[in-house]
């Protein structure tokens, strides 16, 4: 029962819509128009596999070969002999003290510099090799690429790109269009593969720090759908989209050991940081919207503090 009631009272009209709208308003109808539907968002769960598998083939069969040209080598760390007396110290901490080498040395008649140079081989087997962090990078590289291309191309017509107070008129009967629905679920399919793809990779030390971003990205991207914040959204997904690439691009180029290259690129994708982060999507996007706090102020006010909230952990790992 308690349950009930905060479902009742999460998806309550006066949480998520203005005043004097209600669901029923936002249902679709034989007048060709669609509007974004809550059911919808079980789309990226299944393109999220799709998307996963696309990418593996992506890495072993394009990018790999790529890697290989420009001299990457596909090789392993050596595997260290596993000592179980060893391996436990390990998990606890993968840098021993003092104190802990000389008990592990009466433990395992080892020297200090042996025991040391096991935890340090321990160490370099869990690295991902230079060919994985490249054949990773050029994925990204190539969904950021396109995916902002194909952002533009679909928003290049839609008022409310050249102009975001349109984001406002006539909210929140905003239909959609096949490409804005689309681009949509993809973005939102793309960091679900993200979030299982990582208890699949080479686990890194940031490993929770980008789960919860991708956490926060996704229930941004849902809440955004289900209270139709899609024309917003679209802005913010093509201005982090349009920086993204060049910073995949810069690691690509110093892992083929290409430095000049990656100096060039890392310097771009600093200026487009600077202009889209805190040019753009300040001015374009956070003024614009001030004025309708006011007139939406039963469900911004409330939903921005949601919102808010997602948004800064967002912004913590971005």
């Amino acid at each position: 029962m308690a349950l009930r009631s905060v479902y009742e009272t999460f998806w309550s009209e006066w949480f998520w819509l203005p005043a004097n709208v209600t669901w029923k308003d936002l249902e679709n109808k034989d007048d060709g128009l669609y509007y974004p539907q809550t059911k919808d968002l079980y789309i990226p769960l299944v393109l999220a596999f799709i998307i996963f598998a696309i990418r593996k083939c992506f890495e072993s069969f394009i990018a790999k070969p790529i890697g290989l040209y420009f001299g990457i080598k596909d090789g392993r760390p050596k595997t260290v002999q596993p000592i179980s007396a060893l391996e436990n110290s390990y998990r606890i901490k993968k840098f021993p003290s003092e104190d802990t080498v000389k008990g592990l040395e009466k433990q395992t008649d080892m020297t200090e510099r042996e025991i040391q140079r096991w935890f340090r081989m321990r160490r370099n087997q869990e690295r991902p090799s230079q060919m994985k962090r490249f054949t990773e990078a050029s994925w990204r590289f190539f969904f950021y690429f396109n995916i902002f291309v194909y952002g533009v191309a679909v928003l290049w017509d839609k008022p409310w790109f050249a102009e975001s107070i349109q984001c406002w008129v006539g909210y929140p009967q905003h239909d959609l269009s096949p490409g804005v629905f689309w681009y949509y679920m993809i973005e939102i399919s793309f960091y679900w593969s993200l979030m299982f793809s990582q208890f699949m990779d080479v686990k890194r030390k940031d490993f929770w720090e980008m789960f919860t971003h991708h956490c926060a990205t996704i229930c941004l991207l849902t809440f955004s759908w289900c209270g139709n914040f899609v024309r917003v959204g679209t802005l913010v997904l093509c201005i982090h989209d349009a920086v993204d690439y060049w910073l995949e691009a810069a690691k690509m180029a110093k892992y083929i050991k290409a430095q000049r290259l990656c100096d060039v690129l890392f310097a771009i994708f600093g200026i487009v940081w600077f202009i889209t982060r805190l040019v753009l999507y300040p001015t374009k996007q956070w003024v614009p919207s001030r004025p309708n706090l006011t007139k939406y102020s039963n469900c911004l006010i409330v939903k921005g503090g949601v919102f808010s909230g997602f948004r800064l952990v967002k912004r913590k790992f971005d």
